[in-house]
């Protein structure tokens, strides 16, 4: 597997038509969580905050987006009209990504993780 320093070196890697789609999932998840940490993580672009909340890679024929298993069963149906598996939905290459949909899952990922941050601080305690 190929290692990357960052983000960007992943996006360059690829042919400039996924470079813009990959940039524009990536400007999306930075907006819907302009706190998270833009990591590599698994070899792909990843964001942390209070844990893991999604990660994405660009592929032959489509982008995987992976908001792990809670955002795919949140959003069951939306994710319905894509090819999706237990914490996958792939979106095709010939279409513009649904920017609104992954705004959507990011921000309920980062609800999330607070709310198991906070749940373990009053362990904790």
């Amino acid at each position: 597997m190929k290692t990357y320093k960052n983000v960007d070196d992943y996006i360059l890697s690829f042919p400039k038509d996924i470079q813009l789609l990959l940039e524009q999932i990536r400007t999306t998840i930075r907006k819907a969580a302009p706190k998270a940490e833009e990591v590599i993580s698994y070899g792909m672009p990843a964001y942390k905050l209070n844990g893991m909340l999604v990660f994405f890679a660009g592929y032959k024929n489509h982008i995987g987006f992976y908001p792990t298993g809670s955002g795919i069963t949140a959003f069951k149906k939306e994710v319905s009209v894509f090819k999706t598996s237990k914490g996958t939905v792939q979106f095709p290459l010939d279409k513009k990504p649904p920017l609104g949909l992954i705004t959507k899952i990011v921000k309920f990922k980062v609800k999330e993780n607070s709310e198991k941050a906070k749940a373990k601080l009053k362990i904790v305690r």
